[in-house]
């Protein structure tokens, strides 16, 4: 599967569990959207993904990526210490200069 650069690079961060390289991914200015909350900036993504690591443990295996638009549409299975685990998630990117500017996570 080919993925862009910097999807491939958010997704060896969050294997690695590394939240600062996660937040490298995203522009200064980005907005994540998870489990109902909006995070906002590289400071309060690397934040969330550095607690949603140490709660969930969650691991990404991509399954397939769609391009709608300028948006990207990652499935990927997600595994970890969380109920229903594994499942299989969507993430929409906006990708903006090689960095995300907006990342969405749905079922």
């Amino acid at each position: 599967m080919n993925l862009p650069k910097v999807i491939a690079d958010l997704v060896t961060a969050q294997n690695q569990y590394d939240s600062l390289a996660y937040a490298n991914c995203f522009t200064k200015t980005a907005v994540a959207f998870d489990e109902g909350k909006t995070h906002t900036g590289r400071k309060a993504i690397q934040e969330w993904i550095e607690e949603a690591n140490k709660k969930y443990k969650s691991v990404m295996k991509p399954l397939s990526i769609a391009h709608e638009g300028k948006t990207s549409v990652l499935s990927a299975e997600c595994s970890g210490t969380f109920d229903g685990s594994p499942i299989i998630l969507k993430f929409h990117f906006d990708i903006k200069d090689g960095l995300i500017q907006t990342l969405k996570v749905t079922s």
